[in-house]
């Protein structure tokens, strides 16, 4: 690569990913700043930079592509370190070559997002957790699935849509949030609410009567869970 580079124009550079836990930086799972050789930042220290360093991230294996922040430049040369999650959302294997671009992106004004399970509404205060967990990232992505860590359990979470553009900042920024509910519901059976014999002598021998309150409290606790998420926030940073 060319020592005057302009990077405003097409500074990219492919290297080996692998998980942060590699180098005990566990801490970098709560968000989305990942590790940098510092070749590369040899390469951007002379250039203008605007607002913080992204990289567009593209699995050359497939159509997946991501963006990120970065953390620091002291990974390994020909290495970068991601967040375990970041690598799951972009199909990515341990020291699988990906392509790496500098990006600017323009600040976010809306994002939609969506929990994958229901079982994130069980938080006491779902929106709250999120709007503040949200403050670790320094970018979102459309069609992105982001993982947020509360009380050490991942919580996947769908970001549905960004505006403006496919891809936004939101450091330094409010930022208009829409909650809508899960795709997904865990199975009752967890709760212990299904039972055990699933053949249809047995359902149909059960007592619909005693059944239908039962359905009927699973349905109501279902909404009440929805009300507390649904809705619009704010990220304040």
């Amino acid at each position: 690569m060319d020592d005057k580079l302009d990077i405003g124009f097409g500074f990219d550079f492919i290297v080996k990913v692998y998980p942060v836990s590699f180098v005990n930086r566990s801490d970098l799972e709560k968000g989305d700043k990942i590790l940098l050789p510092p070749s590369i930042l040899q390469k951007i220290s002379g250039s203008e930079l605007k607002g913080p360093i992204i990289f567009e991230i593209k699995n050359l294996n497939s159509t997946r592509k991501s963006h990120c922040g970065v953390m620091d430049f002291t990974a390994d040369e020909g290495c970068a370190y991601l967040p375990r999650w970041m690598m799951q959302n972009l199909n990515a294997k341990e020291g699988e070559k990906f392509l790496f671009a500098y990006t600017s992106l323009e600040k976010g004004s809306y994002v939609k997002l969506q929990p994958q399970t229901d079982d994130f509404l069980n938080i006491s205060n779902p929106k709250a957790v999120l709007e503040a967990k949200l403050r670790y990232f320094t970018c979102l992505t459309r069609s992105d699935i982001i993982a947020i860590d509360y009380n050490d359990k991942i919580y996947w979470i769908n970001v549905v849509e960004v505006k403006p553009g496919m891809a936004i900042l939101i450091v330094d920024t409010d930022i208009d949030v829409e909650f809508v509910s899960p795709i997904m519901k865990k199975e009752r059976e967890l709760n212990g609410t299904i039972p055990k014999n699933n053949s249809l002598e047995y359902q149909k021998k059960n007592d619909q009567n005693k059944l239908k309150p039962e359905e009927s409290s699973s349905e109501d606790e279902d909404k009440e869970k929805d009300q507390k998420f649904y809705g619009k926030g704010q990220i304040v940073k």
